[in-house]
């Protein structure tokens, strides 16, 4: 059993390291120059990634961190579309777009709040930019279940999408009415039985815990129901209750959320049911059976992290098209505008419509190989980050594993001259193990409001 008072101390600010560095750190001080300079010189041997954000949406749920659109006006989705289409002829200038691609992910917003004529529009657009796609690609679509029909799944059956990740959050109606987002199991499962019917290799469910309302009890009765939907795949996320960056989360009563011990209780309660019921935990908070790629990745120590998530396609170069998307090569990231007035505005000079991004530096990068690493696949292999970037790492970071000695005496990690390796408990706090290494966060003061609480 966890001793959940001792787990609640460390509650505190910090990365979800879908990056490192965060974005955070990204700055205008990495101009277009640079950017351009950086995407025109990558390796043409490197395969791509391609994230495409479609960012509209009818209405808010209030604990969506994304970057949305709100609009229920067709003529928004229409110009945006057209937009689009204007970015991929500019990026075909700077960018060999007959390179492979590897991995694509549409993402929101509400990818599926597009017509399936418009999808069908967007997919065929990428298509003739980028012809070249390896047979064994990865190419996913975030959908709501509220806004899905079959002509839907038809188009991207059509245009070779394999994956899909339907947002469920909670089944708890209370709970749903607290972050203004109903929707029933019914309405899930529907979803869920179309993907199945157009041949969907893999079906994720995202589920968060943390939000108004919940107990222990009533996640219960939520886990239960999506095991019925037998997907292939689950992420669990820790809500990041972020009020003064997500103005919609000031709708949330913040007295109705549950406690770090109750939300340490039921992530606990979580990987307990999921991997009693055939599933394996994977990096922070993602669960897959056992025949899943991303498993036989961490298997061999090669799961890899990005800003889609837990991936097996490391090594590839990302390219982020569309407002707010985010890009990221070997030794930079890249941020487009997240106004759509600028984002236009750049298309219409003839420019990318790049707003700011950070280039990496020699310790960024090796404290990033050394972050993800650990993110992903919960222990280190220290000689080999020594041979790749010769170094000493006991004398490298005296001061990391000088601050990773409380963990180590909790048994939440084990530290030897060759490897750092993180406990099962240990992985419950692993942005909290991993932060020591992360050469940022003391810019960041506890009273500063940068990031949410790890537990």
């Amino acid at each position: 059993m966890l001793d959940f008072e001792k787990f609640v101390k460390y509650s505190r600010p910090g990365p979800r390291y879908t990056s490192y560095p965060t974005a955070v750190e990204f700055s205008e001080d990495f101009s277009y120059d640079e950017y351009i300079s950086k995407l025109s010189s990558q390796d043409p041997s490197k395969p791509l990634s391609l994230y495409f954000h479609l960012p509209f949406c009818r209405s808010a749920c209030y604990f969506c961190g994304c970057n949305v659109v709100f609009t229920s006006k067709e003529d928004k989705k229409v110009r945006y579309i057209d937009y689009l289409k204007k970015e991929l002829q500019i990026l075909k200038n700077h960018l060999d777009t007959d390179r492979e691609v590897v991995q694509l992910h549409f993402g929101g917003g509400t990818p599926t709040f597009f017509s399936p004529q418009q999808l069908d529009t967007i997919i065929g657009e990428i298509k003739k930019v980028f012809p070249n796609w390896s047979q064994e690609a990865e190419v996913s679509c975030e959908i709501d279940p509220r806004f899905l029909s079959e002509e839907h799944m038809k188009v991207l059956a059509k245009g070779g999408f394999n994956r899909v990740s339907f947002g469920v959050q909670d089944f708890n109606e209370q709970v749903q009415k607290a972050v203004h987002r109903l929707q029933s199991f019914e309405e899930t499962k529907r979803a869920v039985d179309l993907a199945r019917k157009y041949g969907m290799q893999s079906v994720n469910i995202d589920l968060i815990y943390g939000l108004p309302y919940q107990t222990l009890e009533s996640f219960q009765e939520t886990l239960h129901k999506t095991l019925r939907l037998d997907p292939d795949r689950l992420a669990v996320f820790n809500y990041a209750h972020v009020p003064w960056l997500k103005k919609t989360m000031r709708k949330i009563d913040e007295t109705t959320l549950p406690s770090p011990d109750v939300k340490l209780s039921i992530l606990k309660y979580t990987i307990d049911f999921f991997t009693s019921h055939g599933y394996k935990m994977i990096g922070m908070d993602h669960f897959a059976k056992p025949d899943d790629e991303l498993f036989k990745a961490i298997e061999k120590g090669e799961l890899h992290r990005n800003f889609q998530g837990y991936t097996t396609k490391g090594g590839a170069h990302l390219v982020g098209v569309g407002l707010t998307s985010i890009g990221a090569g070997e030794d930079y990231y890249a941020q487009n505008y997240k106004e759509m007035n600028a984002y236009e505005a750049a298309i219409d000079a003839g420019r990318l419509p790049f707003h700011r991004g950070v280039a990496l530096n020699q310790d960024d990068r090796i404290r990033k190989a050394v972050i993800m690493e650990l993110m992903a696949n919960f222990k280190l292999d220290i000689p080999r980050i020594e041979k790749e970037f010769g170094i000493d790492f006991k004398e490298y970071f005296a001061d990391a594993l000088e601050e990773l000695e409380e963990f180590e005496q909790e048994g939440l990690i084990r530290i030897t001259p060759k490897s750092i390796e993180v406990s099962p408990t240990g992985t419950l706090l692993i942005r909290n193990i991993v932060m020591p290494f992360d050469a940022y966060m003391k810019r960041h003061g506890e009273g500063k409001k940068v990031f949410s609480k790890t537990v």
